[in-house]
């Protein structure tokens, strides 16, 4: 949330399109611990070339769930925001719609 804040004292302006994507640090991982790599899911203000803001994804979770989690913390009033077919979900549609 810290983050969330700070990024959006950064920004001059509303994102017009936030792309929503999730990555695997494939290095971020420690196997004699049996850590599985970090997934994060973000979103990304293509105008403002600014993350504006992560949410992990749980280890025995995925994006369908994360997404949720971090639209609830962005203001994306006014925004167009992109998905892939991962986050297709109906409620995922309605917490952009929100």
């Amino acid at each position: 949330d810290c983050f969330i804040n700070w990024v959006d004292g950064m920004r001059e302006d509303d994102p017009d399109i936030v792309a929503i994507d999730g990555k695997t640090s494939r290095r971020a991982h420690n196997r004699s611990r049996g850590q599985n790599p970090l997934h994060l899911v973000s979103a990304w203000a293509a105008r403002q070339r600014l993350v504006l803001g992560q949410q992990v994804c749980a280890e025995k979770s995925n994006e369908i769930t994360a997404i949720p989690e971090l639209l609830e913390r962005l203001e994306l009033t006014g925004a167009r925001v992109t998905i892939d077919a991962m986050g297709c979900q109906t409620k995922i549609a309605a917490a952009i719609r929100n």
